[in-house]
């Protein structure tokens, strides 16, 4: 399978948003610092807080901001997904997953850039050399680094950080995923794309980055989403094995759907 590019990469970075205004100038002015040209899809789940207006403002004067309002809170997954779609109709190389609360440090935008070279899905990782996380409470650490070694043991998943959310995907895994099956938002999102991905044959890299928690705004996470990620883990496990007997029958590893 071909991983090298030999054409200019057109790069979008989705940054999903509800009640980010406090936040989200400041991403956006850090993004398009970048050395390397990107745009920008902002998916707005019509922020009470006017986060979708000031992005409307932004877009006018800047063709690297796009915007895509969305009629309410819909979910972090499905905001992934519309944010997907658009990027794929738009013609788009690379497909990139960010926090809005700079959680996710938009520095880090050319290592995996560059990572992308030679893989199809470049995660950013917390904990590939250690627990790189500042400013979490223990409980939520905790819960965190648990949540991915469960998710890799019960799957299977070669990914040391199967929850986290800055990530970088080549249009064809986007392309090969039928978006339409993908139900899961917050941490299991994360996992079943890790996962489809893998079972698609695709080449994963992870690169180790720090995650520092939010000082401005609200955190999205809920118990809810929690319970949701517990409970698709155990589905993707048993649908793996299948999907691996399946390989084993036919005589290798091809992608699959």
């Amino acid at each position: 399978m071909t991983t090298a590019f030999s054409n200019p990469r057109k790069i979008l970075v989705i940054i999903p948003t509800y009640n980010e205004r406090e936040n989200i100038h400041e991403v956006l002015r850090r993004v398009l610092a970048q050395s390397v040209e990107l745009d920008v899809l902002i998916v707005d789940d019509n922020s009470p807080d006017g986060t979708g207006n000031m992005i409307a403002a932004f877009a006018q004067s800047d063709k690297h901001i796009k915007l895509l309002r969305r009629p309410g809170k819909l979910g972090l997954g499905t905001a992934y997904i519309d944010g997907f779609k658009y990027a794929l109709a738009n013609g788009y190389d690379l497909i990139f997953e960010m926090d809005a609360d700079l959680s996710h440090d938009p520095d880090e935008i050319p290592k995996f850039i560059a990572a992308s070279e030679h893989a199809h899905l470049v995660i950013g990782s917390r904990y590939i050399t250690g627990v790189n996380v500042i400013n979490w409470p223990l409980s939520r650490l905790l819960l965190s680094y648990f949540a991915s070694l469960y998710a890799r043991t019960i799957t299977g998943l070669p990914v040391r950080d199967a929850t986290g959310g800055y990530k970088c995907f080549r249009r064809e895994v986007l392309e090969s995923i039928d978006l339409a099956k993908v139900k899961a938002g917050g941490y299991g999102f994360q996992i079943e794309m890790n996962w489809r991905t893998w079972m698609a044959g695709f080449i994963i890299k992870e690169i180790p980055i720090v995650f520092t928690d939010r000082t401005v705004g609200k955190s999205k996470m809920s118990r809810a989403i929690v319970k949701e990620a517990v409970l698709l883990v155990w589905k993707l496990g048993i649908a793996g094995l299948f999907k691996r007997r399946k390989l084993r029958m036919h005589g290798g590893w091809q992608p699959i759907n």
